[in-house]
Parts: structure tokens; C-alpha cells; sequence
């Protein structure tokens, strides 16, 4: 998986600045703004327009990564960031190594009272990741006896805020997962406006209800995909993929390498472009918002063999909330994979 760069906080102007971002108090950590509205810190615009879904005129969101334009992995912190996070009531952070920024932020503050949600945790996608792994253990115990080891180890890493490998941490493309994360928003804004927690759970059933039609649409492509593979840039909608029904053929060394930033040895670029000679994948899932020579090259072979290239982001495009997203990447891979 990528290595997380661990992002620098930037605070940048007078020391006056500073001090006033160090001293905020207690009082101005209480969450609420002057309108009365429940304040909210995401990392990106995908958690940030789920909680205004899940709010709506009872939150004031400040999504601090807020287009498709920026890349996550690179994003540093800035003083306003720091400021905003000082007020907030409830900050959303993805986890899994991949904001670490916010983890800085927070170590800086002097916000005691604020609630985090962590997306990953929430998710369970994790939890069943290592169930998996253990019962697959259960038939080769020295292995098992190994990989609780390693696991251990990435555990107490993703403590430490780093990325925890050998999983996919963009679990906002997992709609089973987006539905757990949605309910413990909703129970965390009900926990710090309980006035108003009858109108967070209904719209909280609304929004299950949307995640609904999308699993919905994703299993009527099952008939379709049956038997398909894919290619990746990155693993990032991988857990779309897989819910559509597509079987991923990238080496893995290959999307570990355009993750982590390294270069891909030759033999693995090879093994790559040679999955678009034949008919083993129905498309090519590029990653535009990371995009560099080799992926480049990937797509141009994609494009040459007259596979599809599928472009995802990893936040959500200028216009676009959770719903309408995901409606237009399955509508993408239809229109792919329909003959």
C-alpha cells in the first residue's frame, strides 16, 4: 500500500497567529457555531457531504480536502485547518494511515471535547479483513501463527497512524461500509445534539435506503461482469469493483508500486501491459488523481487494445454528492462492460 507521507502541519504569518491557534479555549471547543449548528471537521468532501446528508441544516461542515483537483496523499495542513478543527464538535477522519494530517492536527489542538469518527473503524471492512485471514489460518496454523503476528504489528502501527498493509483503506467505495460509518455518525451527532437525534435518524434511514438502491444496481451487474476481470491502477475503487462482480488480474507488485510511489521493475510493468493483449480484463480502473508515466502508459495500452479506461477520484468531483457519484462510476462500468 502507498506510504503515507506523514504531512506537515503549515502555519504560516505572525506569532500573534500562533498563539491565538494554541489558545483556544475550552468554550470555543464546544462545537457549536453562532447559528446554533452542530460544527463538523472532515478530511475530505466524501465524509463531509455524508454528514451534511445526515445533518443537513443542523451541522455547519468544513471538509478540509474539497476537490477532485487535490491529492490526498500530499495535502498539508494549514493554520485556517487548525482553526477550524479548534471549534468543531465532531471531526471525521478516514483512518487506516491514509489522513494522517488530521491526527496532526488534533495532537496540536487543545480541543479535549471533540468526538472523531474514524472511518475505517467504523466501516468493519477491517474486521472482516482479519477475520478472513484467520480463518484461513485455521487450514495452514504455522502460517495463522504468523500472519496474527504481523497483524499485531499493524495494529499497533495504526496506532501510531500509519497505514496498515496488505488493506485496501478506501473504504468510502464500499457501500456496505459507507452504511456502517453512516450510522455512527448519526449516533455521535444524536450523542452531542440529542434534541435533535430524531431528526438524525430519519435521515439516517433515508440515507440506508439510498445505499440500498446502489447495491441494488451493483448486484443487477453481476449477470453481466460474471467472469470478467479488471485491471488497476490503484486498489482505490477496488471494493466497487469487487460488489459489481469483477475479479482484479493487476499484479499486485504493480498497484503496490504506483501506491507507494516506487518504481515498477520491468518484468511487472510487462506482466501489466500484457493484460490488455488478450481478453482477461473488461476494463482499465485508472486513477486520475494520482496519475504518472507508468499509469500513463498502462491507459495508452489500454486505449491501443480498445479496452475501456474507467477514470475514479478519490474525492468527490466539482457538483457531485455521495449518491450522484457512485450512480455515474456504476453507470461507467455498465456502459463498460455491456457489449
Amino acid at each position: 500500500m502507498r506510504s503515507h507521507k506523514t504531512l506537515t502541519l503549515v502555519v504560516s504569518g505572525s506569532a500573534a497567529l500562533a498563539l491565538a491557534l494554541t489558545g483556544c479555549s475550552a468554550s470555543a471547543a464546544e462545537g457549536d457555531v453562532a447559528d446554533g449548528t452542530v460544527a463538523v471537521v472532515a478530511s475530505t468532501n466524501v465524509y463531509g457531504d455524508i454528514v451534511e446528508q445526515l445533518g443537513g441544516d443542523l451541522v455547519s461542515v468544513t471538509s478540509l480536502i474539497d476537490s477532485a483537483a487535490q491529492d490526498p496523499h500530499s495535502y498539508e495542513a494549514s493554520a485556517q485547518d487548525q482553526l477550524a478543527l479548534s471549534k468543531a464538535a465532531l471531526v471525521i477522519e478516514n483512518g487506516g494511515g491514509y489522513d494522517p494530517f488530521i491526527d496532526s492536527l488534533l495532537s496540536a489542538s487543545d480541543n479535549g471535547d471533540v468526538v472523531v469518527v474514524n472511518a475505517t473503524d467504523s466501516s468493519g471492512l477491517l474486521d472482516a479483513d482479519h477475520s478472513e485471514e484467520d480463518h484461513a489460518g485455521e487450514e495452514h496454523a504455522d502460517e495463522a501463527a504468523a500472519d496474527e503476528a504481523a497483524t499485531e504489528e499493524e495494529h499497533s502501527e495504526d496506532d501510531g497512524h500509519n497505514h496498515i498493509e496488505g488493506f485496501n483503506e478506501h473504504v468510502w467505495y464500499s457501500f456496505h461500509g459507507v452504511e456502517h460509518i453512516a450510522e455512527e455518525i448519526a449516533h455521535e451527532l444524536s450523542e452531542i445534539d440529542p434534541d435533535n437525534a430524531a431528526t438524525y435518524d430519519e435521515n439516517l434511514a433515508t440515507f440506508v435506503s439510498k445505499i440500498a438502491e446502489l447495491e441494488a444496481t451493483a448486484e443487477a451487474l453481476h449477470s453481466t461482469t460474471e467472469g470478467q476481470g479488471v485491471a488497476i491502477t490503484e486498489p482505490v475503487p477496488l471494493y466497487l469493483l469487487e460488489e459489481v462482480g469483477l475479479s482484479n488480474q493487476t499484479p499486485e507488485e504493480f498497484s503496490e508500486a504506483i501506491e507507494e510511489g516506487t518504481d515498477v521493475a520491468p518484468l511487472v510493468l510487462q506482466e501489466t501491459l500484457a493484460l490488455f493483449d488478450g481478453d482477461s480484463v473488461a476494463l482499465l480502473a485508472y486513477n486520475e488523481q494520482t496519475a504518472g508515466a507508468e499509469t500513463e502508459q498502462v491507459a495508452a495500452a489500454a486505449e491501443e487494445a480498445g479496452v475501456p479506461v474507467v477514470s475514479f477520484t478519490e474525492t468527490l468531483p466539482d457538483g457531485a454528492d455521495y449518491f450522484s457519484w457512485m450512480t455515474e462510476n456504476l453507470e461507467a462500468i455498465s456502459a463498460a462492460v455491456t457489449p
